[in-house]
């Protein structure tokens, strides 16, 4: 198996993997983050889905999938944190006045899960970011040692996973996550 990981600028391709199977349902889009809280709220439906294919005709999308082939298998979603709410979330600390990235949520899709794929995700948006001019990337995942994680909270990802990608630990937070605390971790792209 050779996964690539591209930008998500495909709609059609971001659809399978981050989308729902009634598409009136309100399922996060991997929105809750990027956008206002009040626009959050006010999506419902298929605006969600529409609003994440706009995202994916900006520049720059809104992250990055992986493909096992022509399949869409696998999403990490990875912006300038200024564009998101981590700019103004008080329970996740500014590290300094970097304009670092944010790498918040990694989703290997069913029947996918196990073979590498969420590394390939969190290595092609660290090049994502790379190649966008980041001086650091962070994430927030969580700290949970050995434990389990519910597979519908560890979208945020887990440390040890960042820590194989080269990513250190820079600072505790106040956040928590399926009762795992999160901290912020950074690579340094310079």
């Amino acid at each position: 198996m050779a996964i690539e990981v591209r930008p998500a600028s495909v709609f059609e391709d971001v659809r399978p993997v981050l989308g729902p199977k009634s598409p009136t349902a309100n399922v996060c889009w991997c929105l809750s983050y990027r956008i206002p809280s009040k626009l959050n709220n006010e999506l419902r439906g298929p605006a969600r889905g529409e609003y994440v294919a706009e995202l994916c005709h900006a520049d720059p999308p809104p992250g990055v999938l992986a493909y096992d082939g022509d399949e869409p298998v696998g999403w990490a979603a990875v912006a300038p944190r200024s564009a998101t709410s981590f700019a103004r979330n008080r329970k996740i600390p500014h590290v300094d006045d970097l304009p670092v990235w944010s790498l918040w949520c990694v989703r290997v899709r069913p029947g996918h899960r196990k073979q590498g794929i969420s590394h390939a995700l969190i290595a092609g948006a660290v090049e994502f970011a790379r190649a966008r001019g980041a001086p650091v990337i962070e994430a927030y995942p969580l700290d949970n040692g050995d434990a389990r994680v519910d597979l519908t909270m560890a979208y945020a990802g887990i440390r040890k996973n960042f820590e194989r990608a080269g990513f250190v630990h820079a600072a505790d937070t106040t956040s928590v996550l399926a009762g795992h605390p999160r901290i912020l971790m950074r690579l340094d792209l310079r």
